[in-house]
């Protein structure tokens, strides 16, 4: 049995969580701004089919990326180096977390459910959660979204429409936090694409220490840009 979350902004100890399914920790609770943060600061992340209760997560390993770990593979280097894209930072959080939320093909639902949408979409106006996005044009194409905290970046989802764009969107992520002396992106779940980009496992263990340490660092608060960026660059977003 898991622990069921009163209105306390509490959670059982990360030791506690289930093997199978892996990482599972606790159910209940709410998703807000003050739930989430706690949550995060202690490595736990929230996700959860529409039908279910809201489930909080605590696996291990744990899948995470240092950022000056990022792989760069030869084709994805090349569509870098034609500058296909237009990216910006935190210039259409709103669309970015729809079309995440978009069901993938041989999927009945999603997990971003309307609520999660609130959630950090609310996150996003108090400065803590971030969205990059790929452009064609005027069109949106590619992009990501998570919750910084200190020097730690927890994603979330990412979604592309033309080759690469979500990849593009990473990287620049990952430039940028180089730049910010971030110490490590939170990739939740092992994924082939995360792996091609230099992500790992790591013990529970180990992921909760780095976590407790990075956060503790003041909080870069929104709305980030992008380095260089010209206004005229930034209208379209």
């Amino acid at each position: 049995m898991i622990p069921w979350l009163t209105e306390a902004v509490e959670f059982p100890p990360l030791h506690r969580a289930l093997h199978n399914p892996n990482g599972l920790l606790a159910a209940g609770g709410d998703l807000s701004p003050e739930r989430l943060l706690a949550a995060y600061r202690l490595g736990i992340f929230p996700w959860y089919s529409a039908d279910d209760p809201i489930l909080w997560w605590s696996p291990d390993p744990r899948t995470v990326l240092y950022p000056r770990e990022l792989h760069i593979g030869r084709s994805l280097g090349k569509t870098l180096r034609k500058q296909m894209y237009r990216v910006t930072m935190d210039r259409a959080f709103a669309q970015v977390i729809r079309e995440c939320g978009v069901p993938r093909a041989g999927q009945a639902g999603t997990w971003i459910t309307d609520d999660m949408r609130q959630a950090y979409c609310l996150l996003h106006r108090r400065g803590l959660a971030h969205s990059v996005e790929t452009w064609d044009g005027e069109r949106l194409v590619g992009g990501l979204y998570g919750v910084a905290l200190g020097r730690m970046f927890f994603g979330e989802s990412m979604f592309s429409r033309m080759g690469d764009a979500s990849k593009v969107a990473f990287v620049h992520l990952v430039r940028r936090l180089i730049d910010w002396d971030f110490g490590l992106i939170d990739c939740q779940m092992r994924t082939e694409l995360l792996v091609s980009f230099g992500a790992r496992d790591i013990p529970r263990e180990t992921f909760s220490r780095t976590v407790e340490e990075l956060v503790h660092y003041p909080d870069r608060l929104g709305p980030w840009t992008v380095p260089d960026a010209s206004p005229a660059a930034d209208a379209g977003a």
